[in-house]
């Protein structure tokens, strides 16, 4: 696994490679997965690229090999928290919905906190069913700036 680091409006941010696909963003201050190792691969300077782009406001779709390690469940939650649009938000129980378990809105806030994928795999847009903002791997304050980096660039164009 090769992970490389740059710097961009949210911070110092990480980005590991696999076998030719993106499988971790990590956060300032947070673990780099085990075995990762610094380095350089042309599918990184365009992940970066992409983050880059999207901060700029001049992307709103990713478009890169994803490959997130989890459960099978987590991998169906992650897949309908990828489809909420930009500049939109879902509720855990709409994601609990669309994955077919309307009883497992805890099982999905624990698969987006577990979310080794965050801005690619937009969990930032998955809020309270009462439209409250709750908890954010990269915390609160990261979460608002990103749906409001969403909403300025949505409303925008």
């Amino acid at each position: 696994m090769i992970i490389s680091f740059q710097q961009t409006p949210i911070g110092r941010i990480g980005i590991t490679e696999y076998e030719g696909a993106i499988t971790n963003l990590c956060f300032e201050h947070y673990p780099v997965p085990d075995g990762a190792r610094p380095g350089d691969t042309v599918l990184l300077r365009d992940a970066f690229r992409q983050l880059q782009a999207y901060f700029q406001g001049d992307l709103r779709v990713f478009d890169l090999p994803l490959d997130p390690r989890g459960t099978p469940f987590m991998n169906e939650v992650w897949r309908h928290v990828a489809a909420v649009p930009f500049g939109r938000t879902a509720s855990y129980r709409d994601i609990a919905m669309a994955a077919g378990n309307l009883k497992a809105v805890r099982a999905v806030g624990m698969a987006n906190r577990r979310n080794p994928l965050p801005v690619f795999i937009p969990c930032h847009r998955i809020i309270g069913s009462d439209g409250k903002l709750t908890g954010y791997r990269g915390g609160l304050p990261l979460k608002l700036r990103l749906l409001d980096h969403e909403r300025c660039v949505f409303f925008r164009s």
